[in-house]
């Protein structure tokens, strides 16, 4: 997951230029975090405890909108990157991403049931 997401960050930073690298890398960097963290503890939580699953996954859920939030305004108004880039590469990493985590999440419920 995290290999193809790089990868594909530096072939987008190759199409688009060195002026949007920096939108396009941190328009990737939460959404893979995010995803990668909340699919290790999805993971972790079902093989020990597959009951746990549930409020694992909302929990994390509303961990995640406030640190999607936060990061966003941060990245916007703070840092200062441009928008269009920034929301188009955070968008597309974001479904595609949380897409592969539900595969695999399917996958995995699959194994077991």
């Amino acid at each position: 997951m995290a290999a193809a997401a790089v990868g594909s960050a530096v072939v987008a930073v190759a199409m688009a230029g060195r002026q949007t690298a920096a939108d396009v890398l941190l328009g990737m960097l939460a959404p893979l975090a995010a995803a990668t963290v909340s699919w290790v503890l999805t993971e972790r939580a079902y093989k020990r405890e597959p009951a746990r699953v549930t409020g694992l996954m909302i929990g994390a859920f509303g961990a995640k909108m406030l640190f999607f939030g936060a990061y966003v305004a941060v990245m916007l108004k703070v840092v200062g990157l441009h928008p269009t880039p920034f929301v188009a590469s955070f968008t597309s990493y974001f479904i595609a991403l949380y897409l592969v985590e539900a595969l695999l999440m399917r996958s995995l419920f699959a194994k077991s049931g």
